[in-house]
């Protein structure tokens, strides 16, 4: 049965690299993406000659197992076609590239993936990475080392451990099957999409539910406003008949869109040691194929730059504590060049510092007690006491106290008895 829905494909070279490595095909029941690597021209040879294998797979299969098979088969077929290629042009020693596939059967996606370009599933408003990355930093998660989120900013994010290359005649894909409902979304994409668009603006994307061409678009365009330091390749699926059918005109995107007009480069300086014999770009990822030694090599690379990050990290995690007790021993030893006039309990009293305390840390201490009652002091002077009065110095404060010194009310005077005796009262006898 020919699988019905709707596709897309789109490639771009984004706005850093100077050619597009990554090929794309969106076909009546294949659909593939591939991201090439080895140089400037290596990369579009290993894409393209991807590509031309996988296109044999785009018909009609009678069993998910039979598709396996052909898909499988056909990957390493690709793989030879790399190795031949090597060795018939040298100067494309160390070309490679990932391939993320999905051929439909009936109601089934078979799946093959190696490298990292990702395939992802978009259904009931959810969207799930299915393959896995087969990168060192993925290893570094998988060994809970580092993070998912850590991992997006690793400065050892683009170094594969498994690719279709000129190094490896079997190929390892990852070969599974997946049932697939109508209203599902499929996206194949290059790490140029998911290495720059996290998956909470790409589910926004999906979640409109515009057109294959249309979405793609949109995904492309979030990779372009943010950088696109890689080549971006968009493959996007849709089960079912929310779109009109595509017309069964495969679609051939990004390097093997044009194979006749690869540029053969010339022989560039080559690296000595355990890395691929080719000069990388200056605006290339360092995606090569590594060593069977060289996770190992590179596990204890990043323990080292973990302990320096550690360490860095103490250094300035002290410094700022140093500077922190610096800063508050000079600005406490100014503070205790302070002085101000204010009130205890019931009296005048000169202090040393400021008036602001710090949580339980006291800013002031007692220097004085003058012994001036708040009582003995006319209302408005009571009250500023009470508001406390700043002193440019000891001598200053002790100035101002003996101004409000002089302002004390006097006592009031008790009132006394009269002590000379009241005249009896007298009562006159009538006259006789």
């Amino acid at each position: 049965m020919v699988f019905e829905g709707s596709s897309a494909a789109i490639s771009h070279t984004g706005k850093v690299r100077s050619n597009n490595q990554d090929s794309g095909y969106a076909g009546a029941n294949l659909f593939v993406v591939a991201d090439g690597m080895g140089g400037h021209a290596g990369g579009d040879v290993a894409s393209t000659l991807a590509i031309s294998r996988m296109e044999g797979l785009d018909h009609v299969y009678p069993s998910t197992d039979d598709a396996q098979a052909a898909l499988q088969a056909a990957a390493t077929t690709a793989a030879a076609d790399l190795v031949r290629a090597s060795k018939e042009r040298p100067e494309l020693a160390g070309l490679g590239t990932t391939l993320s596939a999905i051929i439909m059967v009936d109601e089934y996606a078979v799946i093959g993936h190696i490298g990292d370009s990702r395939i992802y599933l978009f259904r009931d408003d959810e969207l799930t990475q299915i393959t896995t990355d087969h990168t060192f930093v993925q290893r570094l998660v998988d060994s809970g080392r580092i993070t998912v989120e850590e991992a997006r900013y690793h400065p050892r994010r683009s170094v594969l451990m498994r690719v279709l290359s000129d190094m490896d005649i079997d190929p390892e894909l990852d070969m599974f099957v997946m049932p697939t409902l109508p209203g599902d979304r499929w996206l194949l994409c290059s790490d140029g999409l998911s290495g720059v668009v996290d998956e909470a603006h790409i589910s926004k994307a999906l979640r409109l539910g515009l057109a294959p061409g249309r979405t793609a678009d949109n995904l492309l365009k979030q990779a372009l406003d943010g950088g696109a330091p890689d080549n971006v390749t968009v493959v996007l699926v849709d089960v079912g008949g929310a779109h009109p059918l595509s017309s069964g005109t495969p679609t051939v995107v990004g390097a093997a869109s044009n194979p006749s007009e690869l540029p053969v480069p010339t022989a560039r300086p080559s690296l000595t040691g355990w890395l691929h014999p080719v000069l990388q770009a200056a605006n290339e990822p360092t995606h090569f194929e590594p060593d069977a030694d060289y996770f190992e090599e590179i596990i204890e690379e990043d323990r080292r730059r973990a302990r320096r990050r550690r360490a860095a990290w103490l250094a300035a995690l002290i410094a700022a504590i140093l500077a922190l007790v610096a800063g508050g021993f000079i600005a406490y030893n100014w503070t205790q060049t302070r002085y101000f006039v204010g009130a205890d309990e019931d009296s005048v009293v000169i202090y040393r510092g400021v008036q602001q305390n710090l949580g339980p840390i006291v800013l002031s201490t007692e220097v004085k007690d003058t012994g001036i009652l708040l009582a003995d002091l006319p209302q408005y002077q009571r009250s500023s006491v009470e508001r406390t009065i700043n002193a440019r110095s000891l001598a200053d404060a002790t100035a101002i106290t003996e101004r409000l010194a002089t302002s004390v009310l006097p006592p009031v005077p008790e009132s006394t008895p009269d002590p000379s005796p009241t005249p009896a009262a007298t009562t006159e006898a009538p006259a006789p």
